[in-house]
């Protein structure tokens, strides 16, 4: 009989160790703190080239975890991108193919924007709920721009909203959410709230969708820092660049140098809408934008700080990305002819050596920095020339965490975990789909592929087409679709059989548009 109940009291002891066990590997789960700045261009960090501005936080959190050179957003705006990364699915899938609340149309404009939506859908379910079904305590912080409050899709805490001035008063809905008082600057404040969730939930999973309203405009730096980057630039030599050019529209008729000569000189609005021309910076050196971005990169370093001092450095993904773009191009039309002041608060930096900016298919709208620091898994300073777009996190993010995927809900996102661990990946095309008219040019609306080294564009009022192979013309400067016609011919069929199997909907000219499309 004693012998029988030390059995007994042995098994449960077992069972007991199994249960402390399970229950101290569901308490190890990884942390996730997502980064994600807006309107960050690819070029905009030292690691991946800037030479005018100082980013030490995101620069060392790339020589401990692996730095992607291919990734993309899915779309050159804010609204499109970030719905994807919490679905898992193309803007075209869903129809949120637009910011919100969007451009009102012109009337020089040829075609309708297509049908869309004005807010993300119900019927998502979003990593963040995902994640939360799983224990993480789950937070939103900065610029959601979804049209929904963030509680409402996933996240247990959220403050958010449209910043007006990034210093006190931000803007009327920050007055309860994000106390502040004069002088404080609202990148800070953000992170202290930022800091504050990790610090509360420090004993139990999190994830933390920390994203920045910077450096998305009014364009204001830190004072401190515009001071430093002021002085910075009165020591540097100026370049002989020039600081801005003229993009023309590639659906239309070619201009001439001469011709675009004489736009330069006569910098006037209705002019260039008539030739469809748009001004684009060429060199970063705008002193506001560069101490934006260095206080939004010490809001990384102090987030990575709280979580060494907590002791959770260890178990905490971190991802740093953008959600399109950098804005070299101009929100609503701006010449250059003015004082620099006005043109530090109008144009946001160079994107170079990428073609175009926010708001354009061309690399400098849609290609972004990605880092991933996942301690243990990835190898620290290495590079991934894996292709990577929005999509993709909800899928690899699941399979890191090691908790179920959801292919029905990330129908379009495509793990890049084999990437991550230093393998070999390719998740074949990606595409982009944008039926409207952007505030950042006067392009046609149009969608883009990118399928290995070649990328095409194709602009729907008139059906134009380009070819790029960015293998050899990073800076897209040599069109080869009237040299490389197979290919051109091969990657716009797949463009179009991949619009009719999501329903993309389309643009239509404006003397047949129904009125569901006006």
């Amino acid at each position: 009989m004693k012998q029988t109940n030390l059995i007994v009291t042995f098994i449960l002891l077992i069972f007991l160790a199994g249960d402390l066990a399970l229950g101290s590997k569901e308490n190890q789960r990884p942390n996730i703190v997502f980064f994600l700045v807006d309107d960050l261009g690819w070029s905009d960090v030292g690691c991946y080239g800037s030479t005018f501005h100082e980013t030490p936080n995101v620069d060392r959190l790339a020589k401990e975890g692996m730095r992607f050179d291919n990734a993309y957003s899915t779309c050159h705006v804010c609204s499109p991108s970030r719905a994807s990364i919490l679905t898992g699915k193309y803007p075209a899938r869903t129809d949120l193919t637009e910011w919100l609340g969007g451009r009102p149309e012109r009337d020089f404009e040829k075609l309708h924007s297509a049908k869309k939506l004005r807010a993300l859908p119900d019927e998502e379910i979003t990593l963040a709920e995902t994640l939360k079904s799983h224990g993480y305590a789950t937070a939103n912080y900065g610029k959601a721009h979804l049209s929904r409050d963030p509680r409402t899709y996933g996240f247990d805490e959220a403050i958010t909203g449209w910043v007006r001035s990034y210093y006190h008063p931000f803007s009327p809905q920050y007055s309860k959410t994000l106390p502040a008082k004069k002088g404080d600057y609202y990148t800070d404040k953000l992170t202290d709230a930022a800091l504050d969730f990790i610090e509360r939930n420090k004993d139990r999973p999190f994830f933390v969708h920390m994203e920045h309203f910077a450096v998305h405009d009014p364009i204001q730096g830190r004072k401190d820092l515009v001071e430093k980057y002021r002085k910075k630039l009165a020591s540097m030599l100026e370049g002989k660049a020039p600081g801005y050019i003229l993009e023309p529209n590639p659906d239309g008729p070619a201009l001439s140098k001469e011709e675009l000569k004489a736009l330069e000189k006569n910098d006037i609005l209705k002019l260039h809408q008539e030739k469809r021309v748009w001004w684009v910076k060429q060199r970063q050196d705008n002193v506001e934008f560069a101490g934006m971005l260095e206080a939004t990169d010490e809001s990384l370093g102090r987030i990575r700080a709280k979580l060494a001092e907590l002791g959770l450095s260890e178990n905490t993904i971190v991802v740093f990305t953008a959600d399109n773009g950098g804005m070299s191009a101009s929100n609503q039309y701006r010449g250059i002819h003015h004082p620099r002041k006005r043109l530090d608060s109008r144009f946001a930096s160079s994107n170079l050596p990428l073609r175009g900016a926010k708001g354009w298919n061309y690399e400098g709208g849609i290609r972004v920095p990605l880092i991933v620091h996942w301690p243990g898994k990835t190898k620290g300073n290495t590079i991934s020339h894996a292709m990577v777009t929005g999509t993709d996190f909800y899928p690899t993010l699941l399979e890191m965490l090691e908790l179920p995927t959801l292919p029905k809900q990330h129908v379009d996102g495509m793990s890049f975990l084999p990437a991550l661990q230093g393998g070999d990946h390719d998740r074949g095309a990606i595409y982009w789909h944008f039926p409207h008219y952007s505030n950042h040019g006067y392009q046609s609306p149009g969608g883009a592929i990118r399928l290995g080294n070649y990328k095409l564009l194709e602009y729907y009022e008139n059906g134009s087409v380009q070819l790029f192979d960015l293998e050899n013309d990073l800076g897209e400067q040599n069109d080869l679709s009237k040299v490389k016609p197979a290919i051109t011919a091969k990657l716009l069929k797949m463009l179009h059989d991949w619009r009719r199997q999501l329903d993309a909907k389309m643009p239509l000219p404006k003397a047949t548009a129904s009125a569901g499309n006006k």
